[in-house]
């Protein structure tokens, strides 16, 4: 019998020849799954679903093993904007449900962070960084992503003339 194990990287190959010109080849991927936090929060309008939308829920998810997105309601969005979404509620909270990043979605109904971070134990919150500064003050860290350059749904709403 003859055993060899080759690695490269993240991956292993160890070959075992059982018989003569029979062999068995088992591939083994090792990853670290290290992450900086257990359940980590992030909310949003969401109201034109947009590619920095998408970097913020992977760089997040990246970081732990549980998140947790918060989607305002259409109440919240028009007493913070003064103006309904665009895409109603329910398709925004389905939408955002439905990426693979995400393992849980919450509403939204206000601002108040402190409150989400004690009601599921959340041990960090992501932000993009465009909310340096002016983010509330909470009992656990904020994690700042950088904003997408280029888009947004501002920018999306005016292009399209909403």
């Amino acid at each position: 019998m003859l055993i060899s194990l080759k690695a490269l990287n993240d991956y292993a190959t160890l070959t075992i020849e059982l018989k003569k010109g029979h062999a068995a080849r088992i591939q083994v991927i090792h990853t670290s799954n290290k992450v900086k936090y257990k359940k980590m929060y992030t909310s949003g309008c969401f109201d034109i679903f947009h590619f920095g939308h998408l970097n913020i829920l992977k760089k997040s998810k990246a970081l732990c093993e549980y998140l947790i997105v918060g989607v305002s309601t259409d109440e919240l969005i028009e007493k913070e904007k003064g103006k309904r979404p665009v895409i109603p509620f329910e398709e925004r909270f389905n939408l955002v449900k439905a990426i693979s990043y995400v393992d849980e979605v919450i509403a939204q109904t206000d601002k108040n962070k402190q409150r989400v971070v004690d009601k599921y134990n959340i041990d960090a919150i992501s932000v993009g960084d465009d909310w340096r500064g002016r983010f509330p003050k909470t009992t656990c860290p904020v994690e700042y992503f950088p904003y997408t350059k280029n888009v947004s749904s501002t920018i999306l709403k005016d292009t399209l003339k909403l």
